[in-house]
């Protein structure tokens, strides 16, 4: 007997989902319009292995998604808070729907009894459809797999353990927004979350604050700020498509074909092809990077971060005190604390914390009290226009695409 809709991973909404995936989708959809793409799903924990159960729930769960379309109100809460999203883009998400056939998942039994086994997942179609299926994918596994899977865990004071962190971090000073939707315990959790820091930030009055959410159905449900840019994606299917050479001016400059400063955030990630080569890139365009409104930081060392991009700045004669700085990466209280301590020493005046799994995914086993472990999972384009692409970062574990690529695009690159 098959589970009801209601007890399935099957968002409510599609704007439950990241801002970035609506922008980039837009700026695909006027640039890059019938270019077609593939998306690549990787375990990055592979002693982790989902079961049979798992999986056949995953896939009622896609076969519901042509259900989910862009209400008339949500247009209009677009319209009202996002005015960098254009009304032909509004207009093309209104008629959007997620096409199912588009994802292919294979089980892969690894057990004598075929009960446990892996799973390959690839989204295949035109980018600009494919484009929105990452996020809610990824969620919907991650939902499936704590239904399932590892089903020792209860809601339990996940109120006051979000509650708890969100204090630490306002009475710190921390500006912070909640990036939790990917890999999320579940749609609930992510929910009682944001209540909390809502509600820490209500009580709390310091030099710190909530700075919204990466979600834009919670963040129109709730009446916060919606945080979003740019992804790896862009500058990944970009460079293959145009060439590695200068490749994150290119796409940067791409990306100002749709967006402008004077109304939308201009936030750019710097480790695509890892920051020493961006720093690169852009220091022969200086204009470039100062028309831009500031970095955001996801792998490597967060403090070298941030040192290397003040010199960057001071380097090109930009003020680096007007620019943002946001973190991303594997982020704990302790860690944005350090971090903030650091930047403040360094003289950076604008400081933001993307806090995901940590808040949306963190709970203990009911039975033992341990860590009952959040899946660490990603989808990742793989290709555009039939051309390989890769995303190097500045944590070598986190490098992603063919082999021969990566090893093409670090010769490109000059990186060791």
């Amino acid at each position: 007997m098959s589970a009801p809709i209601s007890d399935l991973a099957v968002p409510l909404s599609v704007l439950d989902t990241d801002l970035y995936k609506l922008t980039m989708q837009q700026a695909v959809l006027s640039l890059f319009p019938s270019t077609p793409a593939t998306y690549r799903f990787t375990n990055r924990n592979l002693d982790v292995l989902f079961s049979r159960q798992c999986i056949e729930r995953f896939r009622t769960v896609i076969s519901h998604f042509s259900t989910i379309s862009l209400t008339e109100a949500e247009g209009e809460w677009l319209r009202d808070n996002c005015p960098y999203l254009t009304e032909d883009y509004i207009s093309y998400l209104s008629s959007y729907r997620f096409k199912p056939e588009q994802v292919k998942v294979k089980y892969i039994p690894v057990t004598s009894d075929n009960l446990q086994g892996k799973v390959e997942i690839d989204v295949i179609g035109p980018w600009v459809e494919t484009i929105l299926w990452e996020v809610p994918l990824m969620a919907a596994l991650s939902e499936s797999y704590f239904q399932t899977v590892a089903t020792d865990w209860s809601y339990d004071r996940q109120d006051v353990i979000a509650y708890a962190k969100a204090k630490l971090l306002l009475e710190a000073g921390c500006h912070f927004s909640e990036f939790g939707t990917r890999r999320r315990r579940s749609f609930q959790a992510q929910e009682i979350v944001i209540q909390a820091l809502i509600q820490a930030s209500k009580d709390i009055v310091g030099r710190g604050g909530l700075s919204g959410t990466s979600n834009v159905y919670f963040a129109q449900k709730y009446n916060l700020k919606v945080i979003g840019t740019i992804a790896h994606e862009w500058f990944m299917g970009v460079a293959a498509m145009k060439g590695y050479e200068n490749a994150n001016v290119v796409a940067l400059k791409l990306w100002e074909k749709v967006y402008q400063a004077d109304n939308a955030p201009l936030i750019s990630l710097t480790d695509t092809f890892t920051t020493t080569a961006f720093i690169k890139d852009i220091s022969g365009d200086p204009e470039l990077i100062y028309r831009w409104h500031g970095l955001r930081q996801d792998s490597g060392d967060p403090l070298e971060f941030a040192r290397r991009i003040k010199e960057m700045y001071q380097s090109l004669g930009i003020q680096y005190t007007t620019k943002s700085l946001i973190f991303s990466d594997s982020l704990n209280v302790e860690k944005c604390i350090d971090i903030k301590k650091y930047c403040d020493e360094l003289g950076f005046a604008k400081v933001s914390f993307g806090i995901g799994t940590f808040l949306t995914n963190d709970f203990r086993t009911a039975s033992t009290g341990e860590k009952s472990k959040a899946l660490n999972i990603v989808v990742k384009l793989s290709s555009v226009d039939h051309k390989p692409c890769v995303k190097l970062s500045d944590d070598l574990g986190k490098n992603t695409g063919d082999k021969d690529a990566v090893e093409h695009v670090k010769r490109a690159f000059d990186l060791k």
